[in-house]
């Protein structure tokens, strides 16, 4: 007994050095494979068929919010043992004001979680920053299957060869992988290849029927806003910035962040809502600095989500923009916060309400038959299947109670 504890010993000290480091010969974990011998072939957006499990019960998922939604959607979340986003269950923002005070923002959410709380006891595949995937932690959870989304906060789509590198480590580790491409993956895109992402999602899980239903509803959100204002002439049209107050803006010496002509969020202000992007320059998350803003003066300003939530209450009241105070869309109170969508790189299913608020801001009295605040609610409801309490939880999940005091 005393030699085996001492032979015990030895072992564990020339372990020990090794622990927790890999080098690139090391050899990754393979999962298990699965014991269904059924199978399925879907071809995902690479145009690469890849043969899935028929019945999935091990999903892990890497996306920001958007497929973990759409399988809620589908009613099978439950399948899913690992996830990309990094989860936090509440948010909290405070925020000064120039009069000496502070307003405080609390308990927002990510939507995935309200609806599925079970979600953060899940494993977390990127643990210690974006763009970086614990492949052991991969391997572990033991999954069916591996839905990646390309073009979300956990794997990025600017570096080509760091991306496809990732979908080859991960196609070692002898999992199926599906790859879905977000509109923020394409240049100069449109929104419909979310169409595409959902109907691949509903052919994974056999839920063909309710993923076409899904999208319809969402794409006809999408056709109803652009018929109201498609015919709205140019010299009609209001200039609209969409604008991060991003604290790592102010540090770097701008103002906020803004989203250039080719991007999925000009093609929202342009291509659906037909206003006009207020900012003409090209490039995702662009600094500009107050003069530029003050150049710029647009109608409308939305604010997005950028390195955290950003009320109105914040570019109005606080002291560190009382040098945008003579903005026209400050003065004419026509700033609007977006839905709160933590570590989102892309667009979320919820993205029709960004569209509703764009379209509502840009043109009231177009969108005067729409309440927003209540509209909101039927759409949780439609999307979710979610009784009238959950909706109502969601709105303020995402910190949109503003429009019912605006009656917006």
């Amino acid at each position: 007994m005393t030699k085996m504890i001492v032979y015990m010993f030895l072992i564990l000290l020339i372990s020990l050095p090794f622990a927790g480091c890999i080098s690139e010969k090391t050899t990754l974990p393979v999962a298990a494979p699965s014991t269904n011998d059924e199978s399925n072939t879907i071809t995902d957006m690479r145009d690469v068929q890849v043969k899935v499990p028929k019945n999935i019960t091990r999903a892990a998922v890497i996306s920001d919010g958007f497929v973990e939604c759409v399988m809620i959607s589908l009613g099978v979340q439950d399948t899913i043992v690992a996830v990309g986003t990094t989860i936090t269950n509440d948010y909290t923002y405070v925020f000064p004001s120039a009069k000496g005070e502070n307003f405080t923002y609390e308990n927002g959410k990510n939507t995935m979680l309200y609806l599925d709380p079970s979600l953060s006891d899940t494993v977390r595949l990127t643990p210690q920053q974006y763009n970086v995937i614990s492949y052991e932690a991969l391997a572990s959870s033991n999954p069916d299957i591996i839905i990646l989304r390309v073009g979300d906060c956990s794997v990025g789509w600017d570096n080509r060869d760091t991306m496809n590198k990732t979908i080859d480590t991960m196609e070692s580790l002898g999992i199926p992988v599906i790859v879905l491409y977000s509109p923020t993956y394409y240049s100069n895109s449109d929104l419909s290849t979310m169409r595409d992402e959902i109907k691949i999602i509903g052919q994974i899980f056999g839920k063909e029927k309710d993923a076409l239903e899904l999208a319809d509803y969402i794409q006809n959100t999408e056709k109803m806003i652009s018929n109201k204002t498609k015919d709205i002439p140019e010299s009609n049209k209001p200039t609209v910035l969409y604008f991060g107050l991003s604290p790592n803006a102010r540090k770097a010496g701008g103002a906020g962040h803004s989203w250039g002509i080719d991007t999925p969020e000009s093609y929202t202000i342009e291509g659906i809502v037909h206003a006009k992007n207020a900012y003409r320059d090209t490039g995702t998350a662009k600094i500009l600095n107050t003069e530029q803003v003050l150049a710029l003066d647009p109608d409308v300003i939305l604010l997005a989500t950028s390195w955290g939530y950003h009320p109105a209450r914040e570019l109005y009241e606080a002291p560190y923009y009382q040098n945008l105070n003579e903005l026209s869309a400050i003065k004419n109170k026509r700033v609007y916060s977006m839905p709160w969508t933590p570590s989102n790189c892309a667009r979320r299913l919820e993205y029709p309400i960004d569209l509703m608020i764009t379209a509502k801001a840009a043109y009231p009295d177009k969108f005067q038959d729409i309440t927003v605040h209540e509209w909101v609610l039927d759409f949780y409801k439609q999307v979710y299947n979610v009784d009238d309490e959950t909706a109502r939880g969601l709105r303020s999940a995402q910190w949109l109670e503003w429009m019912e005091e605006e009656n917006f």
